[in-house]
């Protein structure tokens, strides 16, 4: 099962354990999340020989259960946060233009003006739709990229965004930001790019300690010790940074968000935020995402006994956000409505937020770099948006320690399956697959044509196929039915539409394992 360079899979894992058993690596990076992908991604690119090792799946913490967006900072110049808020226009800029802009796509936002609000918060909003423009314009963002703001009437509010009340608004201000197609899939292009440039990528490898220039693990699939030499090591582990460095340390704040079917809320082409009563600048987004769901969330609570690969999801959780939501409403939603839900872990660096009256929300999603010689160095912190400038901070300080000038070429790196609009359109593959692979939806399109059971919908009503479980298996890290339905294709955001498709992916996990997987490349 070689296949194409940038495939991650056992055989590729295998020959990266076998590496790192007897080659000193330039960098080791221990973290299979967006950041630590980053981090391998930047370091390669600048000619580092690189090994990263994750604990479990790749995408499994913090990174694969985000609200999906790519967004320049709306709530961050909100909370006068403009540093954080200028970093994360640039890096939208740079994720939409060039480093995936097959994976990050426009979504519009409707901010609902109020009757019963004074007139000067919908004032205030239109200001903050101004200013936001004017950072996307300002970071080199252009309007055929990202569109300009509107000024909406209530007639066209309800044509977007059809289960608000309407009725109980004066107006609605249309303002623009990125979407990725699904966070966990980002981390998978990042870590597939760096794979092909030849850093060595493996799962199921669990750190136990790490020094400055060591780490020490376990194969958690077969029980045997690892031990990795590098020269440099960066400890990018968000919410579990601090089990290996004492004097850090990190507040995890729990973001939950609910699950409903979209026809519930009359199939929106737009999301709406909803402003939390009481606390400026923090909003619930309601979210339309692709395969029929909309979002409903965050949630921002300090949560310091959650696992943070599988965070429950607290019922004042639910009820905070469908209070929250209903407001705005016209037809309330009930508890029968939700049909799923999912929380992560932020890694928050600023512990002196006590006082403030939003607890974890408080806290700025700038990161940290820490360099202390004879550690590892350590990269915690930040968010989705920003993970390039996160990588090229941590690279920065491994070249220092190096002693090499060479510098970060990320911002125009593209991630495998990137293109422009021009091609990406050109290819002969179904719309919803190009917005997923990218340039190889023509390669996953080919997959459906070898095995009948390839070509089906994991279950009726669906459209996933199991050529795409088939492809996550070959090139895509995954080895377990779990993987599949929780991280490849995300069905067990609803358990229901997952218990629906276990069977096929049981199916094609057994195809892909047989010593007959051959015949079906």
């Amino acid at each position: 099962m070689t296949g194409n360079p940038s495939w991650i899979n056992d055989d590729s894992r295998s020959r990266a354990l076998a590496h790192v058993a007897s080659h000193t690596v330039d960098v080791a990076v221990v973290g299979g999340g967006i950041t630590g992908a980053g981090v391998a991604l930047d370091a390669v690119s600048r000619g580092l020989s690189v090994a990263l090792i994750e604990s479990s799946d790749f995408g499994s913490g913090t990174s694969g259960y985000s609200s999906k967006l790519i967004h320049g900072g709306l709530r961050y110049l909100a909370k006068m946060d403009f540093p954080v808020a200028w970093e994360s226009a640039v890096e939208r800029r740079w994720l939409m233009s060039k480093i995936a802009p097959h994976l990050v796509h426009p979504l519009g936002f409707v901010i609902p003006d109020a009757r019963s609000a004074p007139a000067w918060e919908g004032a205030v909003a239109g200001l903050g739709v101004v200013i936001y423009d004017v950072l996307r314009r300002v970071s080199g963002l252009g309007s055929k990229t990202l569109p300009r703001p509107q000024l909406l009437s209530s007639r066209a509010v309800a044509a977007l965004a059809p289960a608000l009340d309407v009725a109980a608004l004066r107006r609605g201000y249309l303002y623009w930001d990125g979407q990725v197609v699904d966070d966990a899939r980002l981390v998978l292009g990042v870590l597939r790019t760096a794979a092909g440039r030849g850093a060595h990528v493996m799962r199921d490898v669990a750190a136990n300690s790490m020094s400055a220039t060591t780490v020490n693990a376990v194969d958690t699939r077969t029980g045997e010790p690892v031990r990795i030499q590098a020269k440099v090591v960066v400890n990018a582990t968000g919410v579990w940074a601090a089990d290996f460095v004492p004097q850090l340390t990190v507040t995890p704040s729990r973001g939950t968000h609910l699950v409903v079917r979209a026809q519930r809320l009359g199939n929106p082409h737009a999301a709406h935020t909803v402003a939390v009563p009481g606390h400026f600048g923090r909003y619930v987004f309601v979210l339309p995402q692709p395969g029929g769901v909309v979002y409903i969330g965050l949630t921002d609570e300090e949560d310091h006994s959650a696992d943070g690969h599988h965070p429950q999801v607290p019922e004042h959780d639910v009820d905070f956000l469908l209070d929250i939501v209903n407001a705005t409403l016209a037809v309330p939603l009930t508890r029968d409505d939700v049909v799923g839900s999912f929380a992560g872990l932020r890694p928050l660096v600023e512990a002196a937020h006590g006082d403030g009256p939003d607890g974890t929300a408080d806290i700025s999603r700038a990161h940290l770099i820490r360099d202390v010689p004879g550690e590892p160095i350590t990269v915690v912190g930040g968010k989705m948006t920003t993970y390039r400038r996160m990588a090229q901070d941590a690279v920065d300080a491994a070249a220092a320690r190096l002693g090499t000038e060479s510098k970060s070429g990320t911002r125009t790196l593209p991630l495998v399956g990137a293109a422009s609009a021009k091609v990406l359109g050109g290819i002969d593959a179904p719309a919803r697959l190009v917005a997923k692979y990218g340039t190889e939806a023509a390669s996953v399109q080919a997959l459906q044509r070898q095995e009948g059971i390839l070509a089906e919908p994991l279950f009726d009503g669906a459209q996933i196929t199991g050529a795409e479980l088939l492809f996550a298996l070959r090139a895509e890290g995954a080895s377990t039915v779990e993987d599949l339905l929780e991280r490849r294709t995300r069905l067990a955001f609803v358990p229901a539409d997952a218990a629906r498709a276990r069977g096929r992916a049981e199916q094609i996990l057994a195809m892909a394992t047989s010593p007959s997987f051959g015949a079906v490349r």
